[in-house]
């Protein structure tokens, strides 16, 4: 059996593409506190997202695929939510307010209905990160994992994009995430900013048209575009 601290080091193991260019930063001794903080938590209460699906949002994006960043903040905390990517949840399981609004906004802005499940996946494969800044949380309990050194890693992982030969579209909604702009060169990448989805600053997300500005973005570096819809 393994000692408690192996089992909190191996759930940290990053999926591959990731290793090579976050190598130096997973070896920094706050990340193993962090692991170690992580297994003590799970331990002794309930965590989300499950054991395995902590770097989802990195499995599902591999680092040489990025063209669009998008940034979170702290996973959902309610049971069946969270699943490691931000914004989204598994199917079966209720719609998040947020989720309700980005949708409403995707069919105002490009005229896609919303689909009856809030599973992101689809965009995820086609190089959308989903990406908090805090990777797991206590049940119930919002922003309980906040300053325990996630947001260290996630700045990592973001300028370990913006440091990469391809530009990206990095987008960033609401007052957190526009505070990670130093990290991003925006000479080389396209930035989208705007009001956060959820019910306090819906009024001004929507009719924002992010979902066009995204695309733009993405025809003025070169990329393809992407295919909004989500599988039913």
């Amino acid at each position: 059996m393994s000692s408690p601290d192996q089992t909190a080091l191996d759930e940290f193991v990053l999926p591959e593409s990731w290793r090579g260019v976050l190598t130096e930063e997973t070896a920094k001794p706050y990340f193993h506190q962090l692991a170690g903080f992580v297994a003590g938590e799970r331990a002794e209460q309930q965590v989300f997202p499950p054991v395995g699906q902590v770097f989802s949002a990195l499995e599902s994006t591999p680092y040489d695929k990025v063209k669009v960043l998008l940034l979170g903040q702290d996973p959902y905390h309610d049971d069946n939510q969270a699943h490691g990517m931000c914004f989204s949840v598994q199917r079966g399981v209720r719609i998040p307010p947020s989720l309700r609004n980005v949708y409403k906004e995707l069919e105002a802005d490009l005229g896609i209905p919303a689909p009856a499940h809030g599973n992101l996946q689809s965009w995820a494969d086609q190089g959308v990160l989903l990406l908090n800044a805090v990777l797991t949380v206590r049940a119930h309990q919002a922003n309980s994992h906040k300053g325990k050194g996630w947001e260290q890693f996630t700045d990592a992982v973001i300028r370990a994009v913006n440091d990469r030969a391809e530009p990206a579209v990095f987008v960033l909604w609401g007052n957190y995430a526009k505070k990670k702009l130093p990290l991003i060169d925006t000479t080389r990448h396209v930035v989208v900013q705007g009001a956060h989805p959820s019910p306090l600053s819906a009024k001004l997300f929507l009719g924002s048209r992010p979902f066009s500005q995204i695309d733009k973005g993405l025809a003025d570096l070169g990329l393809t575009p992407v295919d909004w819809r989500l599988p039913a």
